[in-house]
C-alpha cells in the first residue's frame, strides 16, 4: 500500500511565487516596464529569461539570488507536512511538478532540509552560465492545447506513473495538491480513487467548480485546503484506513 503525493511548488508549498520573488534583487527591487509588459501568455519561460538576463546585466550574483530566494516564507503548516511525509516515507512516495526552476526549488528545499522528503522534482532546468547569468530551459515539449508551451503537468505525471509500473511500484492512491491554472489539466487525468486538494481561493479551486457548475466535474475527489495542517490531517486519516 502506497500513496503518491504531487506537489506544485509556488504558492502550495511555498507561500509565493519564486519567479517573481527574485525581483527583490533588481535594482530598486523593481522591472523595467519594457520588460515587465514583454510577457506574452503561455511563454513565461522566455520572459523569465530576459529577466535573468537583466539581474546578470546589473550585477546580480548566484549568492544574492541565493539568500534573497531562501527567505521565501513556507505555507502556513507546510514545514509540519513535510515534516510529517518525512517520517512516514515508506507509505508516501513524493514528488513536485512545477514551473518554477530547478535552481530555485533546490535552494529552497535544501536550506530547509527538505529535499530528501521528495523523490523527483520535475520542473525547467536552469544553471548559472561561465558569466554567472541563471539561464533557464523549457522542461519538454508537449502537444496540450490547455498548457503552457514549456510544461504539461498531465504528461510529466503520466510519464511517471509508466516508469514506475515498469518498475513495478503502482500506488493504492494519488494525492495531488495545487493552486494554479496549470495544475487543472493533470488533475482532470486523475482517476475516481485519487483526490485533488486545491488551495482555498486559488485558481485550481475556482476551475474545479466551473466545471462542476458547467456538468463535465472532475472525476476525482475534490478536498479544498487553507494551511497544510488540513492536508496532513486528511493524510493521517488516509494512513489509518
Amino acid at each position: 500500500m502506497k500513496f503518491l503525493l504531487v506537489f506544485d511548488f509556488d504558492h502550495t508549498i511555498i507561500d509565493e511565487n519564486s519567479d517573481t520573488w527574485i525581483v527583490k534583487c533588481a535594482p530598486e527591487r523593481k522591472l523595467p516596464n519594457g520588460l515587465r509588459n514583454s510577457y506574452q501568455p503561455g511563454h513565461w519561460t522566455e520572459y523569465m529569461g530576459r529577466v535573468f538576463v537583466y539581474l546578470g546585466d546589473n550585477g546580480v550574483k548566484e549568492d544574492e539570488m541565493k539568500r534573497t530566494m531562501t527567505t521565501i516564507p513556507f505555507t502556513a503548516g507546510m514545514i509540519d507536512l513535510l515534516g510529517f511525509i518525512g517520517e512516514n516515507k515508506e507509505l508516501f512516495d513524493c514528488i513536485i511538478i512545477s514551473d518554477s526552476n530547478t535552481v530555485f526549488i533546490d535552494w529552497i528545499l535544501k536550506a530547509a532540509d527538505f529535499h530528501e522528503v521528495f523523490d523527483e522534482v520535475f520542473t525547467n532546468p536552469a544553471a548559472f552560465s561561465s558569466t554567472g547569468y541563471l539561464t533557464v530551459q523549457h522542461f519538454h515539449a508537449h502537444h496540450c492545447a490547455k498548457c503552457p508551451k514549456n510544461l504539461c503537468k498531465r504528461k510529466v505525471l503520466k510519464e511517471f506513473l509508466d516508469k514506475q509500473l515498469e518498475r513495478g511500484v503502482s500506488y493504492t492512491k494519488i494525492v495531488y495538491i495545487g493552486d494554479g491554472g496549470n495544475d487543472l489539466c493533470p488533475v482532470m487525468f486523475l482517476k475516481k480513487n485519487d483526490i485533488a486538494m486545491p488551495r482555498q481561493g486559488y485558481t485550481l479551486e475556482k476551475k474545479i467548480s466551473q466545471l462542476a457548475q458547467s456538468l463535465s466535474p472532475v472525476q476525482c475527489s475534490v478536498l479544498v485546503w487553507s494551511s497544510a495542517i488540513d492536508i496532513m490531517s486528511y493524510l493521517k486519516l488516509l494512513i489509518k484506513e
